[in-house]
């Protein structure tokens, strides 16, 4: 049986990594330089990574409470609350995008801003941090928490310097899962804001408009770059005790 578990997981993994490899390393070094140099691809990367960051800071202020409402209380309705978080994972994210524009659009300027393109990545990524941290405060001895209370720590408190910390892993892996959903994001940020261009509707204006050889250095650069930053802050955060 280990066998049989061994092949069929190099086919997985070939099949997740392959195009990826193949995409980063099919470029030459002169087409990388020269897609550096090109200020819109990275001021379009920046751009994404801003908006990415600052929709997982908003999640991460009102998602956390909710996350650890739904992980330590029973309370009716419990289960539809939990039901609406995962929505946003199974809806097509163009749908996403019009649900959006037709609910948002005419209270908000998000019509090709970066607060819509933020509500975007926010509607369909915040699941993941959400996720992430229910599951990280369940993990939380509940005994550590009224120790706290016991020795006259508020609940505020004690959720600030017990609950979090000892949560933190699931919390920041919830982050690093929501910011990477979020830098994909294409289907809903198109609906609303073609521009400023994010890297993914760049990666796509460029294809669409001159083909696979002026789109595949942008797609390779952002992914490197992603990649990067994802292993630095993963390896910062399991260094942490």
């Amino acid at each position: 049986m280990k066998k049989i578990f061994f092949i069929l997981s190099i086919i997985i993994i070939s099949f997740l990594s392959l195009p990826i490899l193949k995409l980063i390393f099919n470029i030459p070094i002169s087409t990388y330089l020269e897609t550096i140099k090109d200020k819109e691809v990275i001021s379009s990367i920046i751009l994404t990574m801003k908006v990415s960051f600052f929709a997982v800071l908003f999640v991460l202020l009102t998602g956390l409470p909710l996350a650890y409402l739904i992980a330590r209380y029973e309370f009716k309705g419990k289960s539809l609350i939990e039901s609406i978080i995962d929505i946003p994972t199974m809806i097509p994210h163009t749908a996403a995008g019009i649900a959006l524009l037709f609910t948002f659009g005419k209270i908000f300027p998000i019509i090709d801003t970066t607060f819509g393109i933020m509500l975007a990545m926010m509607f369909l990524s915040a699941p993941y941090l959400i996720n992430s941290a229910k599951e990280g405060f369940r993990k939380v001895d509940i005994k550590l928490e009224n120790s706290a209370r016991i020795l006259g720590a508020n609940p505020f408190w004690t959720f600030l310097k017990i609950t979090i910390p000892n949560a933190r892993k699931d919390i920041v892996n919830g982050m690093l899962l929501m910011w990477a959903r979020g830098l994909g994001e294409f289907g809903a940020v198109v609906i609303i804001a073609y521009h400023p261009m994010v890297a993914p509707v760049l990666i796509y204006d460029r294809y669409t408009s001159f083909g696979l050889k002026y789109s595949a250095p942008v797609a390779a650069v952002m992914i490197i770059v992603s990649i990067f930053i994802f292993i630095i802050i993963r390896k910062i955060n399991n260094s942490i005790k």
